[in-house]
């Protein structure tokens, strides 16, 4: 029986997708159209799709557009030609890529399109980063996106924004990864990624000029257990640069609040990263980040108070894993000596996890201050948030009790 469950999640599904799909948008006898054709691999002399899609059993195929433009209102989609997770360039495949090896690689494009000007990691487990830090090399900027959340990037797909050098692949192989993306590899970098046999190694070219895919849409679909579609544009985060956002201010029967200062010019990097960075999560959710390297991440929550907790838990969790695996090469999971536990639990709790100086990033307002309230108390100093909630003013009189700041966005970021 045990042997049977694996051998689901190799087996390859024959999908009965057809090689060509059209997608019309008609208006009386205005008809605009897009031509898309399905993407197949040929690996190990077998040529097939998508090895299954959300899980094993379901087929699925992946197709590229091709052809055809469309424009609704002010707006028009992605032009045809212009591919990133839609045609990949499998250098060492290992096995044929499942859906979410490219829902994974996607949305981490989705999240580095915005930082082209550093060397970036973008660590994506099941749709949601685990780990995405900024650094001077390479090699560093993965190092602290992966301890950032070492356990859930166990698997992950990490995508990279430079060629990757043999230290930065090293590094990659001395952990499991299902995925690794870049816009190029140098040479020797193969051979050290031809010891895991399983990965999948992915080049895309056109990540060399992401920062031309900030502000493009594309059109998403939600299908309906019946059968119907919501259609809707994507989204374009419109805050890109300090002059963007918008110290927090308000008015309140008659009475107004402000913030007492402004952010600093390093609050001001980490919290446009973590707003960025945010625009790849599922919402509800709440993220902590420091020297640009995501601390805490939480996820899909139906709750601000609850997401921002999970954030902050996380947060201790982690630290307590990277300060134990750093020391005695283990998880903290693992860790049997009590005494040597208390030693990380103790410097954990004095660093409360690593959040003293954070920001706080939220993708909707605080309806009311409870929720900013569980950063605060961890002492982070700076918050981001869209604003417009009828309580600004008790979030905005949380931080002032504190000095911290807070900005406001004036978009919201949700992300399903």
């Amino acid at each position: 029986m045990a042997e049977d469950l694996k051998k689901m999640y190799r087996t390859i599904m024959d999908d009965h997708f057809p090689p060509n799909m059209e997608i019309s948008f008609v208006d009386q006898d205005k008809r605009q159209t897009l031509f898309y054709e399905k993407v197949s691999w040929v690996i190990d002399e077998v040529q097939k799709g998508l090895r299954y899609g959300e899980n094993p059993g379901q087929e699925a195929a992946l197709y590229r557009l091709v052809n055809g433009n469309l424009v609704l209102g002010d707006s028009q989609t992605i032009q045809p030609g212009q591919y990133l997770a839609s045609d990949i360039e499998l250098l060492q495949s290992g096995k044929h890529p499942g859906k979410t090896n490219l829902t994974d690689a996607d949305n981490s494009l989705n999240i580095l399109r915005y930082f082209v000007d550093k060397p970036t990691v973008v660590i994506v487990k099941h749709n949601n980063p685990c780990g995405v830090a900024r650094a001077d090399t390479l090699e560093e900027a993965y190092i602290k996106a992966n301890i950032a959340d070492r356990v859930a990037a166990f698997g992950g797909c990490i995508t990279l924004n430079r060629a990757v050098d043999k230290a930065t692949a090293e590094a990659i192989t001395n952990q499991y990864a299902e995925v690794v993306v870049a816009p190029d590899f140098e040479e020797g970098v193969m051979a050290v990624f031809e010891q895991k046999k399983n990965l999948r190694v992915i080049r895309i070219g056109n990540i060399d000029r992401l920062q031309s895919f900030v502000g493009q849409r594309c059109v998403e679909f939600k299908s309906l257990i019946d059968g119907g579609h919501i259609v809707q544009w994507s989204f374009v985060p419109t805050t890109l640069t300090p002059a963007d956002l918008r110290v927090a201010e308000t008015e309140y029967k008659g009475k107004s609040y402000r913030v007492d200062r402004e952010p600093t010019d390093k609050e001001n990097d980490n919290l446009l990263f973590g707003w960025l960075v945010e625009s790849g999560i599922t919402s509800n959710s709440v993220i902590y980040v420091k020297d640009e390297v995501t601390v805490g991440i939480g996820t899909g929550e139906q709750d601000r108070v609850g997401v921002a907790e999970i954030a902050r838990d996380k947060a201790y969790r982690k630290l307590a894993d990277r300060y134990c695996f750093e020391a005695h090469g283990i998880p903290y999971n693992d860790l049997q000596d009590d005494d040597k536990k208390k030693e990380i639990d103790a410097r954990v709790t004095a660093e409360k996890g690593g959040l003293i100086g954070a920001a706080m990033v939220s993708d909707a307002f605080f309806p009311f201050r409870d929720g900013i309230e569980v950063g605060l108390g961890e002492g982070i100093t700076s918050v981001i948030q869209p604003g417009g909630s009828g309580n600004d003013y008790q979030s905005i009189e949380a931080c002032n009790e504190v000095g911290a700041t807070m900005v406001y966005t004036g978009q919201r970021s949700f992300k399903h």
